[in-house]
């Protein structure tokens, strides 16, 4: 039986990922799921910042283990009034039920060590959802794609575990996969990722009028810029902003400029109107 590891995984996460296409009937759906998750996006970036893990990633998490029910673990979707009961057992090891669903959340990341994890790229991501679900279908069953990652999509069609240890061959399963929503919240504008062939980009051109010091950040829709990523990163930390850290200071980041300073991004074309 082959050992799993990330670098044995990592090309085929991408292709697949790159190949990903949703059910057409259940996109609806899936933004549903979405939408829902847009609005509770502040407890879940909570948490993220504190144990440096994106928030989407713990979002997508208590979707599939809890349905986006606040009033569960972040483990394995039991109720908070106690400590867990199925797999992992007896979750937080420490304080007493009720819990809070940010306390339960906090000890179910550490306990699979997403804390420890430090590259969040999208092999990694996908990596780390699988494992969080269990490897049986890579172990016994590696004709079926994990439903956790591809339910909805055309990766998966049927075959499940329709409770621990226990395989159906006609079993479909009914959730929307992880690496599903991703795609989605990528379609939707919601999550960026850096693209390795065209991340060396060059500078946009900004009209500078004789004896005018272009400014450390300015308007760049089309391209990174030094400097870029650091003031997304600042303006996230305001109340009601929401921006893809990706380096590009388009319309979204100079709105946002705009409701801290007063004032459009330098270059902005609406600081002429």
């Amino acid at each position: 039986m082959a050992a799993i590891s990330f670098e044995s995984l990592k090309d085929e996460y991408q292709q697949l990922f790159d190949s990903c296409k949703i059910t057409k009937n259940k996109i609806e759906q899936v933004d549903n799921i979405l939408d829902t998750i847009d609005t509770n996006r502040a407890r879940y970036d909570a948490v993220g910042k504190r144990l440096a893990i994106p928030w989407y990633v713990i979002a997508i998490i208590h979707n599939m283990e809890s349905s986006l029910n606040f009033n569960t673990h972040l483990h394995n979707g039991d109720p908070l009034t106690r400590k867990t009961i199925r797999e992992p057992k007896d979750r937080p090891s420490s304080g007493n039920p009720p819990f809070t669903w940010e306390e339960s959340a906090i000890d179910a990341l550490t306990f699979d060590k997403f804390d420890q994890w430090k590259d969040w790229s999208l092999p990694n991501i996908l990596f780390k959802l699988e494992g969080y679900n269990g490897w049986g279908y890579r172990l016994y069953h590696s004709d079926v794609l994990s439903p956790y990652l591809w339910s909805a999509s055309n990766h998966y069609t049927k075959g499940k575990y329709v409770d621990d240890g226990t395989w159906s061959n006609t079993a479909v399963s009914q959730q929307y996969g992880a690496a599903v929503l991703l795609c989605r919240m990528i379609d939707r504008g919601t999550i960026t990722w850096d693209n390795p062939e065209t991340s060396e980009v060059g500078e946009k051109d900004v009209d500078i009028q004789p004896g005018e010091k272009q400014p450390l950040v300015y308007y760049s829709p089309d391209s990174k810029i030094d400097n870029g990523k650091e003031l997304q990163q600042f303006l996230n930390q305001f109340s009601g902003i929401y921006l893809s850290v990706d380096g590009c200071l388009g319309d979204k980041t100079s709105e946002a400029f705009k409701k801290v300073t007063g004032y459009y991004l330098f270059g902005d074309p609406r600081n002429k109107n």
